[in-house]
């Protein structure tokens, strides 16, 4: 039987290398072409999030999103008498892209609703120019249906708590127990845990 399975696995590594030498002599792309997300902030510092990518002269960060057939080939270069066709982006690429650009859009909006709100509650003078940046983040980011943007507002909730002064005690009280030379009881351990998981468990990174 072992013999059997590193007959087939040679075979299976032989029809690979066929067909892509196949790709290479006919001129069409080996691999798929990759789906890519576009950072950046604009003059008044307001995050940007899009497919499309930014205006020129704009410095942005590129969010790549490789299909998992062309893993291990970036570093490839084509020949430069070589003739290179890029492949348009399949569907599943696609509904990748636009996941993860929703994604990054709402945690973007969770941050800025969690900032507006801590500076509001603070009491303290506020900076116009840093809350307008704010105010506009979030309206570029936040969703536009009523009941997405009153979970997108729990979850910035939430993050005030994870990121608030009785969490930042729990963590550094769980910290202090887990100290060589502390033998809290199991009951102490599991209490304290739980407490920072139902609490103190941040909805966005």
């Amino acid at each position: 039987m072992p013999c059997l399975a590193h007959s087939l696995s040679i075979l299976r590594q032989s029809a690979l290398c066929g067909a892509a030498c196949l790709a290479l002599a006919l001129g069409t792309p080996a691999v798929a072409a990759a789906s890519t997300v576009y950072k950046w902030l604009d003059a008044s510092g307001v995050t940007h999030l899009s497919s499309e990518r930014p205006p020129a002269g704009v410095k942005f960060e590129r969010i790549r999103l490789d299909s998992i057939s062309s893993q291990g080939s970036s570093t490839s270069r084509p020949k430069s008498n070589s003739t290179t066709r890029v492949a348009a982006a399949t569907p599943e690429q696609t509904a990748r892209r636009n996941e993860m650009l929703s994604s990054l859009q709402n945690r973007e909006c969770v941050v800025a609703l969690e900032a507006i709100d801590r500076i509001a509650r603070s009491g303290d003078a506020v900076d116009p120019t840093e809350f307008k940046r704010l105010q506009q983040t979030a309206d570029r980011n936040c969703s536009q249906d009523p009941a997405r943007r009153r979970e997108q507002e729990d979850m910035a909730a939430k993050l005030r708590v994870a990121k608030g002064d009785v969490c930042v005690d729990a963590r550094n009280e769980l910290a202090d127990m887990l100290e060589p030379g502390r033998r809290p009881t199991r009951d102490q351990l599991k209490t304290q845990q739980e407490f920072i998981e139902a609490h103190c468990k941040a909805p966005v990174r």
